[in-house]
């Protein structure tokens, strides 16, 4: 049995990064050598250092929306938070519920005068099915009643709602932010095209499939909730020459980890298909060779993850170090490059 607590740390709570570094780029950058378990101390725009014309980088470009609402329900003015978490069709919305107990089925939560959220299915762990009513178009309503969905563990308030975005930011659809991605600049993303390294865009929406908590005791009984993702037919032929080409595939962040390694099969294919990959140790990875991504929680799926690419020793070695060298974590923190 692999154990979930196999996958825990203790982690100071000053550690926890509060707020983006003031340049994106100035983060600090933790390079894993796994062929030694090496650990090298950088910046984020010595990147550069260590990629080259032999590399594709694998970013992904979804938007975040300010998919958290809050609303009062019809009939008793009780406040309802929801978030949303994925758009099942037009109008249609998947999202987590609180309190989820006072939303039943028919159970209408009040925005304002902008928008009527209708219950049409109770599912589990507190997501609800809401159908939207509304005049005009949706996500001009989402930027006047939303926020942006900061994860719980950050408590001060955000001033540039940007920095929660990547700067290649561009199909709206996610309920959190690809946060490897944040650390690029468009300078950093030039400077490394002139030298040779190929930037391909794919599109996963994060849901809750990347950041729900684990809550059982045995790794192989945690569910992952399915993400919506896609590759266009530019970035699948792309994609498909770098494996002919023999090419070191390099993903920003556990996002499109996962989006490459569960479309790859005898080859990329375009289009928009579900994912709900879980990836632990044991894993045999198809396609993607290095990763760029931030620090992750204690017990999480993520953590599973790096785990699974680095392997579980050499990771808890790392992330000692990271917490004893005073290293920002988790979505505004700093990262790491897993070579």
């Amino acid at each position: 049995m692999m154990k979930v607590s196999d996958f825990d740390f203790n982690l100071p709570k000053d550690r926890i990064a509060q707020h983006p570094s003031e340049k994106r780029d100035h983060s600090r950058l933790m390079i894993l050598n796994r062929n030694d378990e090496s650990i090298e101390h950088q910046h984020f725009y010595d990147i550069t250092k260590y990629l080259g014309h032999h590399d594709v980088l694998v970013i992904n470009n979804t938007k975040v929306i300010p998919a958290r609402l809050m609303g009062v329900k019809a009939e008793t003015d009780a406040l309802i938070e929801v978030l949303l978490l994925k758009e099942l069709e037009k109008d249609l919305w998947e999202a987590m519920t609180k309190p989820a107990k006072r939303v039943k089925i028919g159970t209408k939560v009040l925005f304002g005068d902008l928008l009527i959220a209708e219950c049409i299915e109770i599912k589990d762990e507190g997501l609800r099915v809401f159908k939207m009513h509304y005049s005009g178009l949706f996500i001009e309503i989402l930027e006047q009643l939303g926020t942006m969905p900061l994860p719980p563990y950050i408590t001060e308030k955000l001033e540039e709602k940007d920095r929660y975005q990547t700067v290649y930011a561009k199909d709206l659809g996610s309920a959190a932010a690809p946060t490897a991605g944040l650390h690029f600049t468009k300078a950093l993303l030039k400077q490394l095209e002139s030298q040779g390294v190929e930037i391909i865009p794919i599109t996963l929406h994060v849901g809750l499939g990347t950041f729900k908590p684990v809550s059982v005791d045995n790794v192989l009984d945690h569910h992952m909730h399915e993400e919506t993702y896609t590759l266009t037919k530019e970035s699948t032929d792309r994609l498909n020459q770098a494996v002919k080409n023999k090419k070191n595939i390099v993903c920003v962040g556990t996002t499109s980890l996962r989006t490459i390694e569960s479309n790859f099969d005898n080859g990329f294919h375009e289009g928009t298909y579900e994912t709900g990959i879980f990836i632990y140790p044991g894993y045999q990875f198809k396609a993607a060779n290095q990763l760029i991504t931030n620090f992750h929680l204690p017990k999480s799926t993520l953590m599973m993850l790096v785990s699974a690419i680095a392997g579980t020793d050499f990771i808890k070695k790392a992330y000692q170090e990271a917490i004893d060298q005073h290293y920002r974590f988790f979505s505004f923190g700093d990262a790491m490059f897993i070579k």
